[in-house]
This record gives C-alpha cells, structure tokens and sequence, in this order.
C-alpha cells in the first residue's frame, strides 16, 4: 500500500501542521513515511505545497504530477494552481474560504470567482467536497483552528486508511496544550461535515 496527500495552501494557514499531524499519525500506524516541502515567499501569503507519502515502502518524498491520492486544498486559488497534482480518481477537499493576496485587500485586483474555480477542478475529478473550513474554525473558537477543521474532514473520506482516534491524537500532540480543546472541536466539526458529504 502507498498513499499520497498533496496539502496546498498559503503561508499562516497551517499547512506544515497538518502535514506534521498526518505524517506522525501514519508513522504510528507502522507506515513509512516520506514528506517535502515547498514554500514560496517565505511568509504569510506565500503559496506553500507540502507532499506526504506513507505506506508499506516509500522511498521518495516526491510525486508525480497527478499521482496524489487525495489533495487537501486550503486555500481556493492554490488548489486550482495545484489541480495538475490531481487525476480523475484523487478525493480533493477544497477550502472555500480564501486568503485574499495584498492587492486583492488594497483593491487593485479582483479575486477569481470561487464558483468558478469548483467547476474548473471538477473538471479534473468529481471526488470534490468543498467546506467552509475557516467559517467552521470560527464557530469553534477561532479561525486559526481551520486546519484543524480539514484535517477532522479528512478522517471521515472514505477510504482513508488512517483512523479519526489516531489523527484526533497526533493533532492534540501537535499543538500548544492551551489550543488542544479548540483544535478537538474544530477537528470534530469538520469530522461532522464530510461526514454528511458524498465524499
């Protein structure tokens, strides 16, 4: 068995956390595992790709383009960068909450319209969910749980062959202990949502 997550986003958006909960989860399922990391500017905003591979024997951190099992999208506009990581049987969770670049705030630029961004990655596989991530994040506490929320999404895709128990206690180790109950129950909120979802 080989699985591998693309997990796209931006800078502040958590990425590297995630990729840190899901690596630890499935080093203690008794997988190998291999991970990278490509940053763009290195701070907030920046496009930041991380790819993550376990299974039975893995020897590479690194993927082909369209060889990703599932790619988590945290951010609308990278995961439509990312689709080409996609192919037409990849499960692609789809943040719909975007993190607007400085000169979209400022104004000078418009950001893309986000239907029209699902339409065009359903045109690479019909394995979407989308989620409100941050939206949910902020009914849980605080927006800055949302990855939280995609990782508690994840545990409930069919066919993830890491447990929700597991990836809900790698997640409560990954963070700062004042913040362990708001990422539970954002982690839960999102569990709830891909569980009512086709996905």
């Amino acid at each position: 068995m080989r699985y591998t997550i693309q997990i796209v986003g931006v800078g502040g958006q958590g990425v590297l956390l995630a990729s840190m909960v899901l690596g630890s989860a499935a080093m203690n399922a008794g997988y190998k595992v291999a991970m990278s990391e490509v940053h763009g500017m290195a701070q907030r905003g920046g496009s930041v790709l991380c790819t993550l591979r376990f299974g039975d024997e893995v020897i590479s951190p690194l993927e082909s383009a369209g060889g990703a099992d599932l790619l988590m999208g945290f951010e609308p506009v990278e995961t439509c960068r990312n689709v080409s990581l996609a192919n037409k049987d990849t499960k692609i969770l789809m943040n719909l909450d975007p993190v607007y670049p400085s000169m979209v705030a400022a104004g000078f630029e418009d950001y893309p319209n986000i239907e029209e961004m699902v339409n065009a990655v359903k045109e690479r596989t019909e394995n979407l969910v989308t989620i409100d991530a941050t939206s949910i994040a902020i009914s849980a506490g605080k927006a800055v749980a949302a990855n939280a929320v995609m990782i508690g999404a994840v545990a409930a895709a069919k066919g993830f062959p890491l447990s929700k128990d597991l990836l809900k206690d790698m997640l409560a180790k990954n963070v700062p202990p004042k913040f362990v109950d708001l990422n539970k129950k954002a982690f839960d909120m999102g569990y709830e949502h891909m569980s009512k979802q086709k996905g």
